[in-house]
């Protein structure tokens, strides 16, 4: 059986296929869930809340998704590329959508090494 990521606050109820979100980005109190097709929604959960809310209920498949920094979650699958200098990653399909991150170079140099890690 297909899994699905419910998020639930005391207003939305968002239910959505793991393979659809690009990333979750943080701003405090609030989360922005960015969806494959584009769509963005704002959840009233921090990004701690939201990362259990992913291992608690996709098990295996959420380890799909890496916390990057204070304020980013990210989808494995969509990482395109990664400059640790400059502070740049992109997440794309490489056809239809492209987004630029700019988490900080120590975050990056992480998830570099993780990348690089699981090539071997």
């Amino acid at each position: 059986m297909k899994k699905y990521l419910v998020i639930s606050t005391a207003t939305d109820l968002v239910r959505v296929a793991p393979e659809k979100i690009v990333y979750i980005s943080s701003d405090g109190n609030y989360s922005t869930l960015v969806l494959a097709n584009d769509e963005t929604r704002v959840l009233t959960l921090q990004l701690g809340q939201v990362e259990r809310l992913i291992e608690s209920q996709l098990g295996k498949e959420g380890n799909t998704f890496i916390r990057i920094g204070r304020s980013h979650i990210i989808n494995r699958s969509y990482i395109y590329y990664i400059n640790v200098s400059r502070q740049k990653l992109v997440l794309s399909d490489n056809d239809r959508f492209s987004h630029m991150l700019n988490p900080s170079k120590e975050a990056l140099g992480q998830l570099k090494e993780l990348l690089e890690r699981d090539l071997r």
